[in-house]
């Protein structure tokens, strides 16, 4: 009983812990991540779906608008999801036979790896990594007491799942393969199986009809990946990634997934079988190196197992060499991993240390840059966003009546929403770029626009080509940015064909997305 005790507490105590270090770790100056103005936004337009993500994680957007919308409440969801994750973790440490040494080992590691920034990052996948390793130990739950409640607390955590990312689909095949590939294969004639299936797809089935009700967006989304970013992954890439992502504490989850092959191991193989199996998909469909990033939590649990049963008696001493490796790569690492000093600071380091060396600095243009992508998106959008309404209020009343202020794409939008001080402004800002294009008005007009976006609009982007001034107001000039070099651009007094153009744009533009006639 009273390692029971001392087990909670110690997992209690490694949570908070969790949940807090990011706080500390990010540098004050850097803001919100692009993709964080676009969940937010969402949060104020809740549906069953949306174009880049399922609706889960607009939920928790919309209760961060309740308390305030400040930068704590926006990363309080990741890093209280996070503290879950390790929660998750260790209790499959000791469903597998672990002691307090493994419970350790597997907090460090949801501490120090590629998790640390995950989970400090309002973005659909802490839920994903959750919601898998949440599913993980039903799984165990199962294989170690026989009871069917476990089998539906699968099909409960993929139905969520599928609720946060549609990625789960690779976690659902793998675990069908494992099923076949271990002796569990018995469950194939259960009825319970197939119940908590008709369980997952009954929490899944609002998202299904939404995405069917919109023409499937999630395969035009990931028909975009594939187009822009994916092809440019190889199998050596990826593969690599998994080590790199997890570097300060990989060989933990290697001794993890060696160890599910041994005779110990034996019954939990099916965790296996499914890291395998969604590995595999991922090479071959040509997935980014994160995408796999909600296996691990069960690995690193198997793995701190193993460590603990392999250093019982002569190699107890490795158990410390282990810790203090662990401990001592996450120092070294973590100006990889947060944004720990001021750009200039960061990019010194990296500079001096040959940081580009390891890619860590190529962004999705395939070239290095200063910071890492992430990073740099953390820059530029309150400059942007002042700029921008500054120039707005400067015109007179009868001028901002009829101007709209479109963004280029979704953060640019959502930035402008978010540290735009005056409503009404707010309220003019619009975009096309993904579910932003869902929340443009269909009758809107205009006479003058502001546009923010990186290039002056092309000679082939008609809508543009009616106006008779053109003004580029101001830019982004902050060095690090990904946005350095975005624009504020004045067009005024458009022609009668401007707002005609733009509405039936935007109509062919809805059109894609739905089934209903517009």
């Amino acid at each position: 009983m009273a390692t029971k005790k001392q087990a909670t507490l110690l997992i209690l105590v490694l949570a908070i812990i969790k949940f807090a270090l990011p706080f500390f770790l990010q540098h004050p100056v850097y803001e919100l991540h692009r993709d964080e103005f676009l969940y937010l936004e969402q949060g104020k337009h809740l549906a069953w779906g949306y174009m880049e993500v399922p609706p889960m994680l607009s939920w928790l957007s919309y209760l961060t608008h309740l308390f305030g919308d400040s930068f704590f409440w926006v990363k309080f969801w990741p890093s209280i999801f996070g503290a879950f994750t390790l929660i998750i973790t260790c209790a499959m440490v000791l469903e597998m036979g672990g002691k307090l040494f493994a419970v350790f080992i597997a907090g460090l590691c949801i501490m120090f790896t590629a998790y640390l920034r995950l989970h400090f990052l309002f973005q659909a996948n802490f839920l994903e990594v959750f919601w898998w390793a949440l599913s993980a130990y039903f799984i165990i739950r199962y294989i170690n007491s026989n009871q069917v409640k476990y089998l539906y607390g699968i099909g409960l955590a993929f139905g969520c799942a599928w609720l946060s990312k549609n990625s789960v689909s690779f976690f659902i095949i793998g675990f069908a393969v494992a099923l076949v590939l271990t002796q569990y294969r018995t469950l194939l004639l259960n009825k319970h199986l197939y119940g908590a299936g008709v369980l997952a797809l009954i929490i899944a089935l609002p998202n299904l009809l939404w995405q069917y009700n919109h023409n499937w967006p999630l395969l035009h989304h990931m028909e975009e990946l594939r187009e822009t970013q994916l092809k440019f992954i190889s199998p050596v890439d990826f593969l690599i990634g998994q080590i790199l992502m997890y570097f300060t504490a990989f060989f933990i989850w290697v001794m993890g997934l060696i160890w599910l092959f041994t005779s110990k191991g034996k019954p939990y193989r099916m965790l296996a079988w499914i890291y395998l199996t969604v590995i595999v998909l991922l090479i071959v469909s040509s997935g980014k190196n994160y995408y796999s990033i909600g296996l691990y939590p069960m690995l690193f649990a198997a793995g701190s197992v193993a460590l603990q049963q392999w250093t019982t008696i002569k190699l107890k001493w490795t158990r410390w060499v282990a810790s203090t490796v662990i401990l001592f790569l996450a120092v070294f690492t973590l100006p990889m991993a947060m944004p720990l000093w001021e750009p200039d600071k960061l990019a010194t380091y990296y500079k001096e240390r040959d940081v580009e060396g390891t890619g860590m600095l190529k962004w999705e243009d395939q070239q290095n840059h200063s910071l890492p992508q992430d990073f740099a998106d953390y820059l530029g959008w309150k400059e942007i966003a002042e700029k921008t309404e500054k120039f707005y209020q400067s015109l007179p009343q009868v001028t901002k009546d009829s101007i709209v202020i479109y963004c280029r794409h979704y953060g640019l939008a959502g930035a402008l929403k978010y540290y735009g001080k005056d409503e009404v402004f707010k309220l003019k800002v619009i975009s096309d770029n993904g579910s932003f294009l869902h929340w443009i008005p269909n009758d809107f007009g205009f006479k003058h626009l502001l546009f923010v976006g990186r290039r002056m609009p092309a000679a082939d982007d008609e809508v543009f080509q009616h106006f008779k001034k053109v003004t580029i107001i101001d830019s982004v000039t902050y060095k690090h940015s990904r946005q350095l070099g975005d624009k504020v651009i004045f067009f005024e007094q458009a022609d009668s064909l401007a707002s005609k153009l733009a509405a039936e744009g935007l109509k062919q533009m809805k059109q894609e997305f739905s089934r209903k006639k517009l």
